[in-house]
């Protein structure tokens, strides 16, 4: 900022003394200066200080004056009491007056009622009332300022107190400040913007504050360092002026920032100020009657970098715009900012007393958010800042040097003329370039790290890398080659320049009024602009006129089109991409395509998304590599696409490729045209393009007329089964021959889509294909059809049994399914489907039906080993697996529902025996779904409820080592710790006893087999309590169809008694006597085997069958390759009953109830009445 005084005069009387200067104000437009001299109010003209007019009608010093906002009057106040209202044509209108000397007036903003503030009172008057309302103060009044809405009036009061009233002069408010200095000067502050009004204090304590219409003080209070008179806002409100004892006019920021002294020192008290409307000028009136008047010039302090622009605003704020994006960021350096330098990433400020240098936080490119990095606490005089990476580069005329952040200096430089214009072109980090264009025409380059400069040309504008741009005083604007240092070319009229940073080959300069854009040695475009070019990316050009800087959206239309004419599509590409409209960008792809310029044409359709034309051009590209694609068919090709028809038939005829005309032509229909370039073998290509168009048309008859008449029997049979013509199809399947037999199965297959069954069974069968038929009654599902023609075939098995055993799966039945699969031949897909049931069962914890897939499972391997010798025995492992898995899930059932249900009908001895099972089985294969806890858990509670107190605490024992669930944690502990406090016991008639050897076993022993022989248990499958049976096996040479025999055998019955006489010399005696019975054969195998320490099973022969009861024997009767499995029950009187199915034994009451309850054996779930019926029967369902 700068003042430049205007004029000055001084106001004396007849003795030559000087009069003081008490007040002045301008006239709303600004053309005239209102001034309070002595006993006069004089008028002056603004633009050169002439005297208008000297106004009398006071009689002693006149202390104030105010013009009112509407132009139309202004008014007075003088030492003599009374207050004088003038026109604006300097004639006086109205006189009043008050008790004492008046000290200040003020017009309100909107209404125009005029305030006038005496020692002892203040007074409100208007043009619509006649008389004047007076209020009565006990404190002098010093000043008085209007808000900006007229709505309240503040008066500066002597003791320090600020009384706020309304327009009735009624007080609203009061601000009490802890200084009761007196107050001389107040202001409200003029910024229409602000959302709350301002008022500016200022007292004879030498502050400086701020208040808001409620008294809070915004801010702090501000130390001026001396007693002020006046103080004013700028028409705007952004800057304040302040004069008094200082003798100097000072201009601060809106928030009491020192700025600046207007003009020189004067040489006595500063009594008024004041701010021209247009802010341009300063009016100052001092003690000695001095007026001066200056105007005021606002330097522009800015910096650019690419697209990044710093420019102050304020004089204390610094505004980041960035120039693609319009981003803007404000920086509040609260102090007077000097110069400003922006480089990529660093922004460098100069304060009156400082540098602060900051950064941004990221490397994003768009990034706007800047950081202090570092404080340089020195005062620099510089003409020119520039900022690096690492250093800060001053100039001071003719030195140029560079320092650290710290403050440390490092190099200098200087030259034989001063220094106008430093351009940063960039570099690494501590090596980056400077171009300096000096007074005397000199281009110098300097070089960060080298003390020795360059000279580059001797010709001041500087721009670009591979080319140099400067522009000299004369407007003379000349490109170098930056190398060489040859002059390129050369325009006049320029001010500024600035190179495309995105396409240096691009440069735009400005000067009179109108920008111009210049590529290579064309003609420049150029069109009108006020300001100079700044900067130019890619279409953005940046414009600073005055202190606005602009962003323009440049057409770079004309570049393009220069580049196009001289066939550099390359070039004109590049252009294209900083900014073309979409016509220009088809012209540009069109252009360079006729030309075959390929690439360039490739990337243009891309830009333009025009899918067609690029697939002609890959087209063209891959015709091209095989190098035996005429220029002209390619051409004839694009005038194809184009629709330029007649051009590209032509040039096809012109390559002699008369058929690519006719092939055109035909697609597009345009059949007479295609007749000049039809060949002598083209005739049925034309029909056949006929009747393709035909088709299309949907003529479908003729089309399909059209087809058969060249013989193209296909198509006419789409256009059947398209159009659902089944009789048509019936006609042409029996005029066809049988030899195409392609035709016919095309016809019976659509036949089968148009659900013509039978229609298609007929071609089938004349066509001889017996699958065929078999695969069109399982796609409707007819099996009874497809059953008894697979009877006769059993070749195709596959083809009825698996879609039949997928059905049978889809509808639940996964039984006869599997049958189904394996009649198939189809074992693995019967595997996969149980598998996959059994995963289901297990994971919904159904795990009864876990146990009855299992169950199946097993049976299946046992059918596979009668079928298959070779893996006779891993079938028969898989077989005792599963059927063991099925035994552990059917088991488990029982437990899983007793935790996870409410209520039982199982009695404790069941759930004992049932736990106990699962706790030897279990143990030694762990199934999925089936928990460990549940099981001991189960057994634990059972033997506590029995008195089994040493099993109970054995199981707690364990459980403690497993992971309990958090619903039985409390429980277990409970438990647990009261089965401590029992006898460490269990019940003898809980121990298992072996019906073999006689032995009790212990409750928890680790397999289901007896601790002395090693026979294993037989266990009832409801209530899994052990059964008096033993198995046993025929001795060598005894098939099993014998044993049965024998078995079956009745018993022979034997004399039981007899009486035989004795004759003796002394006596005669009759004695009964006994035949001594063969011991039990069965029993005395079993004697016979006890005690050898290792299992050996019972083997019994004819004799010893023969012995046995049929009702005491017990038959498994497997199937091959099994044998039969027979078992003695010890004790007859106990009924046992075997299921025929699934040869699990159970109590005879606990089977007959299952069976009344279910219908079937809850094993194996078969019903009485269907063991052994025949499976054939199920493929009938």
């Amino acid at each position: 900022m700068r003042s430049l005084p205007k004029w000055v005069d001084k106001i004396q009387d007849s003795d030559k003394l000087g009069q003081s200067i008490y007040d002045l104000c301008f006239n709303p437009d600004g053309t005239q200066l209102i001034v309070a001299g002595g006993n006069h109010v004089l008028v002056y003209e603004t633009s050169d200080g002439s005297l208008i007019q000297l106004l009398k009608g006071h009689k002693d010093k006149v202390h104030s004056v105010c013009y009112a906002k509407n132009g139309e009057k202004f008014a007075s106040g003088s030492a003599d009491k009374t207050v004088i209202i003038w026109s604006n044509k300097l004639e006086g209108l109205l006189k009043y007056s008050h008790g004492d000397s008046v000290q200040c007036v003020a017009f309100n903003p909107l209404s125009h009622q005029l305030a006038s503030c005496a020692l002892t009172d203040f007074a409100f008057w208007s043009s619509e009332q006649k008389a004047v309302q007076k209020h009565k103060t006990n404190v002098r009044i010093n000043s008085c300022s209007w808000t900006n809405d007229g709505q309240y009036l503040a008066l500066a009061l002597n003791n320090g107190i600020i009384s706020i009233r309304n327009k009735l002069g009624e007080e609203k408010g009061k601000i009490d400040r802890s200084n009761s200095s007196a107050i001389w000067a107040i202001s409200w502050s003029t910024n229409k913007d602000d959302q709350t009004d301002t008022l500016c204090v200022t007292d004879w304590s030498k502050t400086l504050s701020f208040y808001t219409l409620g008294g809070k003080l915004v801010g702090k209070e501000r130390n001026i360092g001396y007693e002020a008179l006046r103080v004013r806002y700028f028409p705007h409100g952004e800057y304040i002026l302040i004069g008094g004892l200082n003798k100097a006019c000072v201009m601060y920021t809106k928030e009491g920032i020192k700025l600046g002294m207007i003009g020189d020192q004067q040489s006595s008290w500063v009594w008024c100020c004041e701010a021209h409307p247009s802010g341009n000028f300063v009016a100052v009136g001092c003690e000695d009657g001095t007026i001066s008047y200056y105007q005021l010039i606002f330097n522009m302090v800015h910096g650019l970098y690419k697209e990044r622009y710093a420019f102050r605003e304020n004089m204390t704020d610094i505004i980041i715009q960035h120039l693609i994006t319009e981003q803007k960021v404000r920086i509040k350096c609260r102090d007077l900012i000097k110069k400003i330098a922006i480089y990529t990433d660093r922004l460098a400020v100069q304060l009156p007393e400082r540098v602060i240098i900051y950064e941004l936080y990221s490397k994003d490119a768009n990034d706007m958010h800047y950081r202090a990095k570092e404080k340089i606490t020195q005062k620099l005089d510089c003409s020119l800042l520039v900022v690096c990476r690492d250093h800060l580069v001053i100039c001071q005329e003719k030195t140029l040097q560079s320092m650290y952040f710290s403050g440390e200096r490092e190099k200098e430089w200087n030259f034989e003329s001063p220094i106008r214009y430093i351009k940063n072109v960039g570099g690494p980090p501590g090596k980056e370039g400077l171009l300096l264009g000096l007074k005397n025409g000199q281009v110098w380059e300097v070089h960060l790290d080298n003390i020795h400069p360059l000279l580059k040309v001797t010709v001041a504008d500087v721009r670009g890398k591979k080319k140099l741009a400067v522009v000299d005083e004369t407007g003379l604007c000349q490109i170098f080659y930056a190398r060489s240092g040859e002059l390129y070319f050369q325009e006049t009229n320029a001010n500024s320049v600035a190179f495309n940073t995105l396409y240096e080959d691009m440069l735009a300069f400005s000067g009179n009024n109108s920008l111009s854009i210049k590529v290579m040695n064309f003609p420049a475009h150029t069109q009108q602009m006020s300001g100079f070019v700044v900067g130019l990316t890619g279409s953005k050009v940046f414009c600073l006129n005055g202190f606005n800087m602009n962003t323009l959206e440049l057409p770079l239309s004309t570049p393009m089109y220069q580049y196009i004419d001289k066939k550099m599509y390359s070039e004109a590409y590049r252009v294209a991409c900083l900014g073309v409209t979409q016509g220009d960008w088809e012209e540009l792809a069109h252009s360079a395509l006729e030309h075959l310029e390929f690439d360039i044409a490739r990337l243009a359709f891309i830009k333009l998304q025009d899918f067609t034309y690029l697939e002609l051009i890959q087209e063209l590209l891959e015709l091209q590599q095989k190098g035996d694609y005429p220029h002209d068919v390619m051409l004839g090709d694009i005038y194809a696409h184009k629709g330029k028809l007649k051009e590209a038939a032509k040039l096809y005829q012109k390559a002699g490729q008369e058929y690519k005309a006719l092939t055109m032509y035909t697609d597009l229909r345009m059949f007479d045209e295609a007749q000049e370039y039809l060949g002598s073998n083209d005739n049925s290509d034309l029909i056949r393009r006929k009747a393709d168009w035909a088709r299309n048309i949907n003529e479908h008859k003729a089309a399909a007329d059209m087809y058969l008449s060249i013989g193209e029997v296909k198509s006419a049979i789409e256009i059947y089964a398209e159009k659902g013509w089944t009789d048509q199809l019936v006609e042409l399947g029996r005029r066809l021959d049988k030899s195409d037999r392609a035709s016919l199965l095309a016809i019976a297959q659509h036949m089968k889509k148009l659900n013509q069954s039978s229609a298609a069974a007929e071609i089938y069968r004349r066509l001889g294909d017996s699958a065929a038929v078999l695969q069109l009654h399982v796609e409707a599902r007819e099996w009874s059809q497809a059953f008894a023609l697979v009877q006769n075939q059993p070749q195709y098995n596959a083809i009825v049994f698996v879609p039949y055993a997928q059905w049978l799966a889809e509808s639940d039945k996964f039984v006869q399914a599997q049958k189904a699969f394996h009649k198939a031949g189809r074992s693995e897909e019967a595997f996969k489907v149980f598998f996959q049931l059994t995963d289901n069962a297990v994971d919904e914890c159904r795990f009864q039906d876990a146990s009855y897939y299992y169950w199946i499972v097993s049976r299946q391997y046992l059918d596979l080993c009668k079928e298959n010798n070779d893996n006779r025995e891993q079938y028969l492992e898989q077989f005792k697996v599963n059927e063991k898995l099925a035994e552990i899930y059917y088991a488990y059932n029982t437990v899983h529902k007793y935790l996870e249900e409410p209520f039982t009908s199982y009695m404790p001895e069941a759930l004992f025996n049932i736990a106990r099972f699962l706790m030897i089985e279990a143990a030694q294969r762990r199934p999925k779904g089936v928990s460990h806890f549940s099981i001991l858990y189960t057994l634990a509670k059972q033997a506590r409820k029995l008195g089994a107190n040493k099993l109970a605490k054995q199981l707690f024992d364990k459980i403690q080592a497993l992971r309990i669930p958090q619903k039985f944690q409390e429980q277990v502990e409970i438990a647990s710790i009261s089965s401590r406090a029992r006898s460490y016991s269990d019940p003898e008639e809980l121990l298992p006893m072996c019906y073999r050897c006689s032995t009790y076993n212990p409750l928890a022993t680790p397999s289901n087999d007896c601790v002395n022989c090693n026979q294993k248990f037989v266990y009832s499958f409801v209530s899994f309590e052990l059964l008096p049976l033993v198995e046993f096996h025929l001795e060598d040479g005894i098939n099993d169809e014998e044993a049965m025999r024998l078995i079956d055998t009745p018993l022979v019955k034997k004399k039981e008694e007899n009486w035989e006489e004795n004759v003796s010399e002394n006596q005669q005696t009759l004695q009964l006597t006994q035949i001594e019975e063969e011991k039990d054969p069965f029993t005395s195998r079993l004697v016979e085997e006890e005690g050898k320490g290792v299992f050996v099973p019972v083997t019994v022969g004819r004799k010893t069958l023969l012995s046995l009861d049929s009702s005491s024997v017990l038959v498994c009767k497997w199937g091959p390759p099994l044998r039969y499995q027979f078992f003695r029950n010890l004790l007859p009187d106990l009924h046992i009953s075997v299921c025929n199915s699934c040869f699990k034994c159970f109590h005879v009451d606990d089977f007959e109830l299952q069976l009344l309850q279910n219908g079937h054996c809850p094993f194996c779930r078969t019903s009485p009445d269907s063991v052994g019926q025949d499976g054939n029967d199920d493929f009938l369902i």
